[in-house]
């Protein structure tokens, strides 16, 4: 653990609004927590910033005392790399305004802002912003990898809709980036991570949603499994942009509208999404009824923060969680054979295996226009372990590594960068031909990696 004076850290607190953070303080056990309870670091100190000079204060003080600094927006990333010990923790959730302008269809976000913060201030005028399935994500690091959910095939990632950011340096100055300014910088961060700085403030493009769409999930037993998976194969193949469709194989949760004894058993779920008219996303997922023969579905016109809310209960914090994942192009018959022999002997309760469909207007943009690079790809593979006690790390973790090896070989090698829970390597294959001209950026406005806790991408 690095040793502060408390004379230095005192200095920092007369020149911060936010509030600063020791480990003697009574709160730094909470505050130290994020999402995956397999992460369990300690900061040196937490910077808890209001607002962007507070961080720009907190960025020339570890330069000060050469502190490693990491960098919290909601504290979802799966590899825990908010945190680290001995570091100096840039704590951004107090930063989480939503300002929206309903006429020029424009929204700003603070870092620490939250997706359901900011389907809360867009969805008052109808309007929202491509972003991913839980509520309790962070509008900061999900927009810095990229991000994809339910409306991304008919609007695009989060990044895409990225107009202008505020970042502060590593020299702990703030500036401003867009097409215009500072563009080299814009490329980067729509999908380069936290890689050049702490982004203080997203403007993003909206788009017309809602504020009811038609939704929901539909479960089939598992020993439809093959079956189904074949022919929602082919029915993604034509579906239009506007209707999402992922698959989902765990146990059954306690849906309302499942018979009690289907709950804990191995089922498949298809759950939905059509953005747009409700009587066309109707027709649209009462096809997915004719895939098989279906224990139940729960498909319905709900308000669209709802839908975005729904697998919140299946996310919460507080559980040990690891992910692998893979990017595919097709899902062919050998995969389909691979995803459901791992499916039926997963290792918890809770663990699950998630397929994104992806494609559509993610898909139009060139793998250069932007940092991220997966514009090929049709299906999003998530290995999703989760469990309470770490009596079950072994098991798990074993589990979704040699799933992970035996789906490789159907794989293109990429990767999305918010689901790596390790591994440096995987950076590259999350960047692949882009990785260079990140590596340009990095050294630009980044030369000494000063923001290294991160996937890290190195200056060339």
């Amino acid at each position: 653990m690095v040793d502060l004076s408390s004379q230095a850290v005192d200095n920092l607190q007369a020149k911060v609004r936010g509030q600063i953070i020791t480990p003697s303080s009574a709160n730094y056990d909470e505050l130290r927590e994020i999402w995956n309870a397999m992460i369990d670091r300690r900061p040196a100190l937490i910077v808890r910033c209001s607002g962007a000079a507070d961080v720009m204060q907190a960025v020339r003080f570890a330069r000060q005392h050469q502190l490693l600094t990491s960098v919290r927006g909601a504290g979802h990333n799966i590899a825990g790399k908010s945190l680290h010990d001995g570091a100096l923790l840039i704590d951004l959730g107090a930063m989480n305004t939503v300002w929206v302008d309903p006429e020029a269809k424009i929204a700003v976000a603070g870092p620490g802002a939250m997706l359901g913060d900011v389907d809360h201030e867009t969805q008052a005028y109808g309007l929202a912003v491509p972003t991913g399935i839980n509520s309790t994500t962070g509008i900061a690091g999900l927009t810095l990898g990229g991000g994809f959910g339910w409306t991304s095939r008919s609007l695009g990632l989060t990044a895409d809709n990225l107009i202008a950011a505020e970042v502060v340096t590593a020299e702990g100055e703030q500036i401003r980036c867009d097409e215009n300014s500072h563009p080299d910088l814009f490329w980067a961060i729509r999908g380069g991570g936290g890689n050049f700085g702490v982004v203080t403030s997203f403007k993003f493009k909206l788009h017309t949603v809602g504020p009811e769409v038609m939704s929901g999930p539909i479960v089939f037993p598992f020993d439809q499994a093959s079956s189904v998976l074949h022919k929602y194969r082919e029915f993604c193949a034509s579906c239009p942009e506007e209707l999402t469709v992922w698959a989902v194989m765990r146990d059954a949760p306690p849906l309302p509208f499942l018979p009690p004894e289907v709950h804990g058993t191995k089922v498949l779920i298809l759950p939905a999404l059509y953005n747009g008219p409700l009587n066309a996303g109707k027709k649209a997922l009462a096809a997915l009824k004719k895939l098989g023969q279906p224990i139940g579905d729960g498909f319905g016109a709900y308000p669209y923060t709802g839908f975005q809310q729904a697998f919140d209960p299946l996310l919460t914090p507080g559980a040990r969680n690891y992910w692998k994942s893979h990017n595919f192009t097709e899902l062919s018959d050998e995969l389909i054979g691979k995803l459901i022999d791992y499916a039926s002997k997963l290792p918890s309760a809770q663990s699950e295996i998630f397929i994104a469909q992806m494609g559509g207007a993610t898909n139009r943009i060139s793998p250069d226009a932007t940092a991220y690079p997966h514009r090929d790809v049709e299906f999003i593979m998530n290995v999703h372990t989760r469990w309470d006690t770490a009596d079950q790390d072994n098991a798990c973790v074993s589990w979704a590594r040699e799933f992970y090896a035996a789906t490789e070989p159907f794989a293109t090698g990429g990767v999305y960068v918010n689901f790596i829970s390790e591994g440096d390597d995987s950076v590259r294959s999350a960047y692949g031909n882009n990785y260079d001209r990140l590596s340009r950026v990095k050294s630009k406005y980044d030369p000494d990696n000063f923001f290294r806790l991160n996937q890290n991408v190195r200056p060339d």
